[in-house]
């Protein structure tokens, strides 16, 4: 490997001539035009994957801003729309203010290839680049821009920690000889199975048509055994509403999967990932030239801005990481979405429409309303908004409890109780979320036992001055918050239990041995190498241990709540039961998922029959455990199937916690898909949590018929009053949310100061 990688780079490589490696390597020579630049494609100029290519705004001005001569080429090739259109069951509905850019990918190449030849860069097309090793020792930088099938990444795949995801649709780029009026989804219900159109236009006279459907529908379809030549007739055949009868064309057009691609790290000594190569974003949010340009611009202003090309690397992949990764969690909601799209098809239109419109999270009811007020009012009206009334704001009811909005303050276990007394502490943070707003506020993790706490902090309703400590606090909340529901979350830590509070060392035995008590579990696993092994319960005691739930639920309701859960997620003893990565028993309480299910019912079902018939009783369950070999999505829709049978009124919808080895794939609503399937295939209300931060989030999740209700958590600690403010911020003050009249002068937003945009990434002299 060359010693110049610590020096800055003069002489350039760069590993294919598609958008994102011409790019680089004419800003590259363009910052510093002595610089060496050399691309090798192993195609000829113009051929080229695909047909049209989507840039948004963002993108256009950072291409402006590094090189207005670029900018200005692109522009006078764009073919601008703001519609998109949804077809859903013959019905066309229009949602417009969204800004599209397109134009053809072989007049983008030639766009880029005459700016590199202009600038002097080497480009060498029909031929293979030397091996990447030769490279790097003959070159400064070597830029690897070779696609999804990067060889320079299996090369060096020890260095960079690829991995590559396949999913499952399939699909297909083809085109069509006329130009769309709007970016279009078709939606085909045929014989076969659902099949979807992506369209859109990129010339005045052209349009790019992804054709999409699950592999099984694929094959069921006749499709695997069809050349190109039937492809496209086929194609042509199934939408031609949408082509108005027109043939569509193919550009050596086959069938693929797409594969998700990340990595570990991005760069290698004096090699570097960009686009394809680095990271792949489903093309249903049209992100894949996006992502490849901005990596070449960031690229190129990190090796501007730092004196060495390693701190330039460096540099790069911290700035672009996150931004990528946050494309990608946007990108993979989008192709699951399309993925489960029959899921949604009885939707209402309009509904169906806006789900669509806001499946990968960055369309949302908010801004959705900015671009196309009419449209977002249509949506509500069908709904059922009351009018001037924002879809969190709207009233659901559970049974006989009429919640007056949809935001529920999530269960937090706060580890401060005395001997299971909730004391004034309880009474304050409960009190206060009361006072905030929202519709439902859930206690912690109330345990049924001494032997059922998770900490010495944990709350209980084991005693009668547990049960008088919860009654004060219920009052509170009826006298003070009228029109707030209260529930309490009951449960068992079974296996999890016998820790220090969170702050002291989260899942840690207590420090002192003889503090410690003994443990129960469905099997004797224990969470960690160093947690205790629970003892294995037996029927008999299961039998205690029901009972203790029902005594529990019988002080609940004596003690005044409105709503009683049973916790069973997150690997407390319920919950326990239901995975089989903790549930090894071989008796009737193992085995299957029935088995598994059995005593979590019988508690349900001992619970139920003592709580009283018009208050409603909830279910959190973990919907995977993140493991392989735990519970799968689809067990999490035959759980709450069987407990909607059993008589829950909605089920809590939770993930992970189960076993200490999950790998949980975080981001933002990243559980919302979980609960999303439960609510349309188990056909139950669904409380949704997990990482939904925002007003806008719960609005959009809400109208989009994904969730009925959001529960939120850290924003509750971060903003006891996060319901009403979210009334405010939105100008709402109708029923669904009520001040309370000490607060009332602060029921306006205040004023803030002035916000400066963020410069330019890079900008350079005309």
């Amino acid at each position: 490997m060359s010693t110049r990688a610590t020096t800055r780079a003069q002489r350039i490589a760069v590993i294919g001539g598609g958008p994102g490696g011409l790019y680089a390597a004419a800003l590259l020579k363009r910052l510093t035009p002595d610089r060496e630049i050399t691309v090798w494609e192993r195609n000829a100029p113009l051929d080229t994957f695909g047909f049209g290519v989507v840039l948004s705004d963002e993108t256009l001005g950072g291409i402006e801003h590094a090189d207005p001569a670029v900018y200005a080429a692109l522009r006078e090739e764009f073919v601008r729309w703001d519609d998109i259109d949804v077809v859903h069951r013959g019905v066309r509905h229009t949602s417009g203010g969204h800004g599209f850019a397109a134009l053809g990918r072989r007049r983008l190449l030639e766009i880029l290839q005459d700016r590199c030849r202009r600038l002097g860069v080497d480009l060498r097309f029909c031929t293979e680049a030397p091996p990447v090793a030769e490279l790097r020792a003959a070159h400064d930088l070597v830029i690897a821009a070779d696609g999804v099938h990067s060889r320079t990444r299996e090369t060096y795949a020890d260095a960079f920690g690829p991995h590559v995801e396949e999913h499952r649709n399939r699909y297909v780029w083809l085109a069509a000889d006329f130009a769309f009026d709007a970016f279009r989804f078709e939606i085909a219900e045929t014989e076969h199975g659902v099949m979807q159109l992506h369209g859109y236009p990129y010339s005045a006279h052209e349009s790019t048509v992804i054709v999409e459907m699950r592999e099984e529908v694929w094959r069921a379809a006749g499709l695997a055994d069809l050349d190109v030549r039937e492809t496209i007739e086929r194609a042509a055949k199934v939408f031609t509403d949408a082509l108005g009868g027109r043939s569509l064309r193919s550009n050596n057009s086959s069938w693929l999967t797409f594969r998700t691609v990340t990595n570990d790290r991005w760069s290698h000594g004096n090699c570097v990932l960009i686009g394809d190569a680095a990271h792949t974003a489903h093309f249903s949010i049209g992100s894949g030239t996006k992502l490849a340009v901005e990596d070449a611009l960031a690229l190129a202003a990190c090796l501007h801005e730092h004196p060495t090309t390693e701190g330039a690397l460096e540099a790069y992949e911290a700035e672009r990481r996150p931004v990528v990764a946050s494309t990608q969690r946007a990108a993979r909601a989008s192709l699951e979405w399309f993925e489960d799209l029959p899921r949604h098809l009885g939707q209402p239109s309009r509904q169906f429409a806006f789900n669509l419109l806001t499946r990968s999270r960055r369309v949302t009811h908010d801004n959705l309303r900015l671009r196309d007020a009419r449209f977002t009012a249509a949506v509500e009206e069908e709904f059922g908004c009351p009018a001037d009334t924002p879809p969190m704001f709207t009233p659901f009811a559970l049974r006989g409890l009429r919640l007056r909005n949809r935001v529920v303050v999530s269960p937090m276990d706060m580890y401060s109780a005395v001997d299971g007394v909730p004391g004034d502490f309880h009474l304050v943070h409960l009190g206060a979320r009361a006072l905030g707003g929202a519709g439902l506020v859930m206690t912690e993790m109330v345990c049924v036992s001494a032997e059922g706490r998770i900490t010495p902090g944990c709350a209980g309703l084991y005693t009668a001055e547990q049960a008088d400590a919860w009654g004060r606090i219920t009052e509170f909340v009826h006298a003070r918050a009228p029109g707030t529901a209260i529930g309490v979350q009951l449960g068992h830590a079974g296996r999890k239990g016998s820790t220090r509070l969170m702050w002291e060392g989260m899942d840690e035995p207590l420090p002192v041995p003889e503090d410690n008590w003994p443990l129960v579990a469905a099997s004797p696993v224990p969470y960690t190498p160093g947690s205790q092994t629970p003892h294995e319960l037996t029927p008999s005691e299961m039998g205690t241990v029901r009972a203790e739930f029902v005594a529990a639920a019988r002080r609940a309701a004596d003690s005044g709540f409105d709503l009683l859960e049973l916790h069973c997620a997150h690997g407390y003893l319920l919950s326990g039961f239901l995975s089989p990565l903790t549930n090894r028993r071989t008796d009737a309480y193992g085995g299957s998922l029935d088995g598994r299910l059995r005593f979590p019912l019988e508690v349900f079902d001992a619970v139920r029959g003592v709580w009283p018939g018009d208050r409603p009783m909830t279910v959190r369950i973990s919907a995977t455990d993140w493991a392989e070999g735990g519970t799968s999505a689809e067990d999490a829709v035959a759980i709450a199937r069987a407990f909607a049978a059993h008589g829950a009124d909605a089920i809590d919808v939770s993930t992970g916690q189960v076993v200490a080895e999950e790998r949980p794939a975080y981001g933002r609503s990243y559980q919302v898909p979980y609960a999303d399937r439960i609510r349309n295939e188990a056909g139950i209300p669904v409380i949704s949590v997990g990482a939904i931060s925002s007003w806008d989030d719960v609005n959009s999740l809400i109208l989009a018929g994904r969730t009925d209700l959001c529960a939120l958590a850290r924003p509750h600690l971060y903003d006891p009053n996060w319901t009403l403010h979210a009334a405010a911020e939105q100008g709402y003050a109708g029923p669904g949310v009520v001040w309370p009249e000490q607060y009332r002068a602060g029921s306006r937003r205040p004023q803030t100061g002035r916000l400066d945009a963020p410069r330019p990434r890079l900008s350079l002299p005309g």
